[in-house]
């Protein structure tokens, strides 16, 4: 089995395709390596899967283009034809799609529908795709549970990504594409991004300079860690998408459906107070910050948490990382990637 990993540069796309390679999967990456954020640090990854295709003797190739472009997309399909396709390409960062829209409309909405074009016609055993806890939006009912309606986004990125479960479930009504949705809740951990808020405080607070501590620091997150991310993804992408047969056309379900389409939340269930977060990189650091409090940023949300059980049932795991082992590895790598 072939599976093609859109965003196999990124941070989750990387992890997965290493996991895939260690366990026998020839993998097909697909990234433009955009520089949305530094992209020698996307080299650095691939240069790594390179290196474990050549240590396990299992194949890796990567194409370098956008999602945008209809034509790579479908010879990416027709070349190296992928039994199982993983979508982590998307433009990403909630503050910047409100920046820079049209990058949102373009990788997130055009991008995804080539790939599900490319789906329906190479007959796909199974889609899986990432979408976002920003989904739910302005609710503030926690935890999040994919039985909520997700139908009040406060960011072009969050619309994009409810949109990407509209499309997607389309396709596995019309054209019977098993197809999974995942919504990440603040993944972080080695390799991570350098936009998110772990690696902006640890850069910071090395060099001796303040941190960036939004709404005051009277904010929640369920900090999940890759590894947990990673463990999901791989026990979801075997076990495809069904349909749900005792689905209600009446009161319909939004975490069920007729057609074989499921979302499923993928966090920690210990939503973690900021400030707490920030003490963790503190410890892990051995170094107090500087703190700089400042407003809530446009589109973002004070709390999240997720409800993870369905996750649970469909696949057996439950994320579990606790954030002061996983913000103490992000730093032992940063210290060794970086060589600070």
């Amino acid at each position: 089995m072939t599976v093609l990993v859109t965003g196999a540069a990124g941070f989750i796309g990387f992890h997965l395709s290493t996991r895939l390679l260690e366990r026998g999967t020839p993998v097909v990456g697909f990234d433009n390596m955009n520089p949305y954020y530094d992209p020698s640090l996307k080299q650095a990854r691939i240069e790594k899967l390179h290196a474990c295709a050549s240590r396990t003797g299992i194949s890796f190739k990567l194409i370098e283009a956008d999602l945008d472009n209809r034509q790579a997309v479908e010879a990416a399909f027709g070349t190296h034809k992928p039994q199982k396709v993983v979508n982590l390409a998307a433009q990403a960062g909630v503050r910047y799609s409100i920046e820079n829209p049209a990058a949102y409309i373009q990788s997130n909405l055009v991008g995804f529908g080539h790939i599900l074009e490319g789906c329906r016609h190479h007959g796909i055993e199974h889609l899986v795709y990432a979408s976002s806890s920003s989904v739910y939006g302005g609710n503030t009912n926690l935890p999040f549970s994919e039985h909520q309606g997700v139908d009040h986004p406060v960011s072009l990125y969050a619309a994009s990504k409810k949109a990407n479960e509209l499309m997607a479930h389309t396709y596995s009504h019309l054209y019977g594409l098993p197809a999974t949705g995942l919504r990440f809740f603040t993944v972080y951990g080695p390799w991570g991004r350098p936009d998110m808020a772990l690696f902006l405080f640890t850069k910071a607070i090395l060099a001796g300079d303040p941190i960036k501590v939004f709404n005051n620091g009277e904010m929640v997150r369920d900090f999940t860690y890759v590894d947990d991310i990673i463990e999901s993804l791989i026990r979801v992408l075997d076990k495809p998408a069904a349909p749900y047969p005792a689905f209600d056309t009446v009161q319909p379900d939004p975490a069920t459906s007729w057609a074989p389409h499921r979302v499923f939340n993928i966090g920690n269930s210990n939503p973690t107070p900021l400030m707490d977060y920030i003490e963790a990189v503190e410890n892990a650091l051995g170094i107090t910050a500087t703190k700089e409090l400042l407003p809530m940023q446009p589109g973002d949300v004070p709390a999240t948490a997720a409800d993870t059980s369905a996750l649970e049932a469909w696949t057996g795991f439950k994320p579990n990382t606790p954030v002061i082992v996983g913000v103490a590895e992000f730093v032992k790598w940063y210290r060794e990637f970086y060589s600070v």
